[in-house]
């Protein structure tokens, strides 16, 4: 499986004596606030989950505030146990056929698309919101680094880029760009050193003690 094929890999560790360590900060748990309007962002025509709860139907069984605060209370729990449920770590993955192709004699026309349950997928969401949420504030991320970051999309980058050229211009001088695309760099991460990276942002020990956890014993089915 991709998700580990890294783990084997020789790391030199003495590479993360360059990055200075965050002063840690104390994690907040999940708020009633923040996973409404994380469900909320969801398309209720999605294709279905696995366990075959739809978002239509999650939307609506939060609107009742026992349920979702026992949803939250699970989320949480997950953190102060520092372990995340099997049942969360198993992904469904169906390749489907490229649309509008004339042939399918190549791999390449092929794309797999992954399903998790989605009570994991909307606790994942809230939980990787709240680490950009920690890394950004305490400046662990580098303001270079753009793309699926807020207020740091593509487009912000196109209107700075924009205007670097254009001051260029005035100036008569030429601007020059060189960008790194490292979204797929986390099927490469060796994930002990990902639980180093945690520490050296200041994150919680809760946090490393449930990425320890919830990084290993995953699998994948597909179809």
């Amino acid at each position: 499986m991709l998700f580990n094929k890294a783990q084997d890999c020789q790391i030199d560790f003495d590479v993360l004596d360059k990055i200075s360590k965050k002063w840690p900060a104390e994690w907040v748990f999940f708020s009633e606030e923040k996973s409404t309007s994380s469900i909320a962002k969801y398309n209720n025509l999605s294709t279905p989950e696995p366990d075959k709860l739809s978002w239509r139907y999650l939307k609506c069984i939060i609107k009742n505030k026992s349920c979702l605060k026992r949803i939250i209370n699970i989320a949480n729990m997950y953190f102060k146990l520092g372990y995340w449920l099997f049942h969360f770590k198993v992904f469904t993955s169906i390749i489907i056929p490229k649309p509008n192709k004339k042939s399918y004699n190549s791999s390449k026309l092929f794309k797999p698309i992954v399903l998790l349950n989605t009570i994991g997928k909307l606790i994942e969401k809230v939980i990787g919101d709240k680490l950009q949420f920690y890394s950004i504030l305490n400046n662990f991320i580098h303001p270079s680094q753009l793309s699926s970051l807020k207020q740091r999309l593509i487009s912000d980058a196109s209107i700075a880029l924009t205007h670097f050229i254009h001051s260029g211009w005035v100036n008569h001088t030429t601007t020059s760009t060189l960008a790194f695309n490292i979204t797929q760099s986390f099927l490469l991460l060796n994930y002990w050193v990902l639980l180093l990276i945690f520490r050296k942002a200041g994150f919680d020990p809760k946090v490393r003690q449930f990425f320890s956890n919830y990084l290993v014993g995953r699998k994948t089915w597909y179809f």
